[in-house]
């Protein structure tokens, strides 16, 4: 017995009938591969008591020194006072250096320390592997296939904020 299902696709002729067994199992994938994706890091984080949060600070600091805590903000989606417990804990462990704004001197601008950049690669090393290992396996079809599912499934703010950090990273 076939349940109902969606249909996807941008043109009459590209349109896809899933069912919702097949969403689910998709939604299942997704939660499975993020499980998978974070596992590694997950038993280095325990070891020294950081959660994911501390992680996806130090990914995204990393990513662009100078990045103000107004911007992680921003892209973490987090509350300022779960930021700034996460912020504090690094900084006192000496993983990340906050300095006054240039133009601004309210502003925090947040570095790696060389311990948080060595921390940061020891953390992402094992997924930058993973995806690049799934990528391969896949092929250039699925990746840019992959890719367009996942910004599908993006509101219209996160996918500006994607592409504009996407952007960023290319100049």
């Amino acid at each position: 017995m076939q349940k109902e299902g969606s249909i996807v696709g941008n043109h009459s002729e590209n349109l896809l009938f899933l069912t919702d067994d097949q969403i689910r199992q998709g939604i299942e994938a997704l939660y499975f591969s993020y499980r998978a994706f974070t596992s590694d890091p997950d038993l280095i984080l325990q070891d020294i008591n950081y959660g994911r949060a501390h992680h996806r600070a130090l990914y995204f600091i990393n990513r662009e020194p100078g990045l103000t805590v107004t911007a992680l903000l921003d892209v973490l989606r987090v509350t300022k006072q779960s930021l700034n417990r996460v912020l504090r804990t690094l900084i006192e462990d000496g993983l990340v250096d906050s300095r006054v704004g240039r133009r601004d001197r309210r502003e925090r601008l947040l570095f790696l320390t060389e311990k948080g950049q060595e921390l940061e690669r020891r953390l992402s090393e094992p997924q930058r592997a993973r995806v690049r290992s799934a990528y391969r396996n896949a092929g250039p079809q699925a990746v840019a296939g992959f890719r367009q599912v996942l910004e599908s499934m993006m509101d219209r703010d996160t996918l500006r904020q994607f592409h504009a950090m996407r952007d960023d990273a290319q100049q």
